[in-house]
């Protein structure tokens, strides 16, 4: 008689399987004559067993009761089949069944900054997007469906799934991450682009404990694109957090329970564990706290990925395998293969180049550049390591501060015909060559990339010849002239003006950054280049305080359909390329503070409003798009350089690891790369 898998979850029929054999599992390389499912590299349960015509029996890594008791907080293990939901995703490993174990070794360059490289490989969200890119895929959620005209999408959640502490994962879980953290006011003073439609908030039903629904305020096709691609998930433990908020128990009661534990209110647990960003991997309070871990029920909020963190400090964090996690194989062993995760953060580039080359680390592609790939293609065979050369979907990107504190410098940054000036000053054919061997496409900055039909060539090349004569000229138009005699032009006013380029190596090329201040130069502007830390950057971008803004940039139409942020002040989030920080401020709070922005940022702000609700690729969509995209071209507030490739490494240890499509942070690092198959050899 065929073994029942689920007790008291979900009896599998015996009619008809009787007599199937157990699945020894397929791979993307050797598929046996089974028949894909619905989806590209994965399967439903009673898909997979059906075309397999066997009966997954699963398997736990022998080490997961030694890895939950390092989760604080953490009951001791039930049996597999009491962990595992009732419809698990099956997942089809690229190229062996993994082995356990083994511990992957990944740099960050600080707490907040390089992350995204470790997350992307534990992450999950609702859906996600296959390695192919363009097909979105089931994740947590098992389906989804849209309405006729794209105002309600619905989500079918799996049967059984449990947080990474046993508890409950189901509808009410997005209903609270949406209502209580994503919009609530009390943790994040304006609500992300993301989360609302339009500029207006969603509402969220619970239709029963396994199927949610969002009901939109106007059609926004591109909904189910962001949660394929973005790090900030659409659930959080209502069980936990929901103990500390005031619209779920009440304040007094909230208060009192954050009293319990050290807090002087509920909203303050809230944001130890969640944060007031949407970034993930804000400090636990293992380091925001560490005299009430104690305290704490979790040292960190339970999670649904693969790992979860145990430990952190300023030098890195430790994880340890989920053993609650929703994945098999298609031999039934539940993933993830790899056991432990330890991020160590780095600051400098030079000691982590000296990391890889001297084989500490296991995969990296976040701020690598092809500056660093003759050193690392030098030491790869002893390292045994490999470093594939792929595309990159952003381009190195500069933009003058238009809202400067300095009134001399925002007149000269706010003039069309200085950014024109500094645009056609780059040499970006010699840029090509020197900083990317000759593998880049120069061009002009468009939000979209990879380009769609409706971005023509004008757009791509408009400003971007190198024609230093003109940017004379129109320097010469500005008042901007050499009144010292020393070569370097003066602002209009006499004043003296050196650009500081401070960049940050995760964001941008060295070498481009010294190339594009040298162009400058050599038109009489003075520039200085300084090499700063991420967080360094990011901290005077917010702060207002850059003459220049650099970083890649650059977004696929998928990604803009659900995203609106390139678009609207300032241009991008906190984590990317920001401007124009007080027209952000200016339409933060109604015109009270902050600068105007010209008339034409209003226009695409209705602009991209109108696009993300036109179907994509029809007639509407695709005159709203161009249209966008001249917007841009026409007032160069962000000025493009060379679109290139980018390195990825990665140790021969690391089995199940794909060529990836692209090197790029546009659709997550490693995310379609399924990181949870990823295994380690000795």
């Amino acid at each position: 008689m065929k073994k029942l898998l689920l007790t008291g979850v979900a009896l599998i029929a015996l009619t008809g399987a009787a007599n199937a054999a157990v699945c020894t599992g397929v791979t993307v390389a050797d598929m046996k004559g089974v028949a894909p499912g619905a989806f590209p590299q994965q399967f439903e349960l009673s898909t997979y067993e059906a075309n397999a015509d066997c009966t997954l029996e699963f398997t736990a890594n022998p080490d997961i009761k030694a890895l939950n008791a390092q989760i604080q907080g953490n009951p001791a293990l039930p049996q597999l089949v009491d962990r595992i939901p009732s419809e698990p995703l099956v997942v089809t490993p690229y190229d062996e069944i993994g082995t356990y174990g083994g511990t992957l070794d990944i740099m960050s360059n600080a707490t907040e900054a390089g992350t995204s490289d470790m997350m992307s490989i534990r992450h999950v969200n609702l859906v996600r997007y296959s390695d192919d890119l363009q097909t979105i895929v089931p994740n947590v959620a098992k389906s989804w469906e849209w309405n006729d005209d794209f105002t309600q999408l619905t989500f079918n959640l799996r049967k059984g799934h449990k947080w990474s502490d046993g508890s409950p994962f189901g509808a009410r879980d997005v209903k609270f991450w949406y209502d209580n953290l994503a919009t609530d006011t009390n943790i994040r003073e304006k609500p992300k682009d993301y989360v609302l439609v339009g500029g207006e908030k969603m509402e969220l039903v619970v239709v029963d404990e396994q199927t949610i629904q969002f009901n939109l305020p106007s059609p926004k096709p591109g909904l189910l694109s962001h949660f394929a691609n973005h790090y900030a998930q659409a659930f959080q433990p209502m069980g936990l957090l929901g103990e500390y908020h005031p619209a779920v128990v009440g304040q007094e009661t909230a208060d009192a329970n954050a009293q319990k534990i050290g807090f002087e209110t509920g909203y303050d647990v809230i944001k130890a564990y969640y944060g007031s960003s949407d970034w993930m991997d804000t400090p636990t309070p293992m380091l925001a706290k560490p005299e009430l871990v104690a305290g704490m029920p979790f040292a960190a909020a339970p999670t649904l990925e693969s790992h979860i963190v145990i430990s952190e400090n300023t030098e890195g964090r430790r994880f340890v395998a989920n053993p609650y996690f929703f994945m098999v194989d298609t031999a039934g062993n539940q993933l993830p293969y790899i056991s432990k995760q330890d991020e160590t953060f780095v600051s400098e580039t030079e000691v982590r180049l000296l990391k890889m080359v001297n084989a500490e680390v296991d995969y990296k592609t976040q701020a690598l550049n092809l500056d660093d790939v003759p050193l690392l293609l030098e030491n790869q065979e002893k390292g045994n390591y490999s470093i594939d050369i792929k595309p990159q979907i952003r381009t190195g990107t500069f933009s003058f501060n238009v809202t400067s504190e300095d009134l001399a410098k925002r007149a000269v940054f706010g003039d069309l015909r200085f950014r024109q000036a500094m645009s056609v000053a780059i040499n970006r054919a010699e840029m090509n060559e020197v900083a990317f061997f000759g593998l880049g496409t120069p061009q002009q900055y468009v939000p979209f990339s990879p380009s769609p039909s409706f971005v023509t060539e004008d757009m791509l090349q408009s400003y971007a010849q190198y024609d230093p004569a003109l940017a004379n000229k129109l320097l010469d138009e500005i008042g901007m002239v050499d009144v010292d005699g020393d070569g370097m032009r003066e602002l209009p006013n006499g004043d003296t003006l050196v650009l500081n380029l401070q960049f940050a190596t995760q964001g941008i090329s060295a070498k481009l950054v010294e190339l594009v201040g040298q162009s400058w130069k050599e038109v009489g502007v003075n520039t200085t280049v300084k090499e700063v830390t991420t967080d360094e950057y990011r901290s005077a971008q917010s702060a207002n305080k850059l003459d220049v803004t650099m970083y890649a940039k650059g977004m696929p139409l998928a990604v803009v359909l659900g995203n609106s942020e390139l678009f609207t002040p300032p241009f991008e989030n906190y984590f990317g390329q920001r401007t124009a920080m007080l027209w952000s401020e200016y339409i933060d709070t109604n015109g009270a503070t902050g600068v105007k922005p010209p008339a034409w940022v209003d226009v695409m702000g209705e602009d991209i409003k109108a696009f993300q609700a036109a179907t994509a690729g029809s007639d509407e969509s695709n005159a709203l798009g161009a249209k966008l995209v001249q917007a841009m071209v026409d007032n160069l507030l962000f000025i493009g350089t060379v679109k290139a490739a980018a390195p990825v490494y990665h140790s021969n240890k690391l089995k199940n690891f794909p060529q990836f499509k692209t090197a790029s942070y546009s659709y997550y690092w490693a995310y379609p790369y399924r990181g949870p198959q990823w295994s380690l050899s000795e």
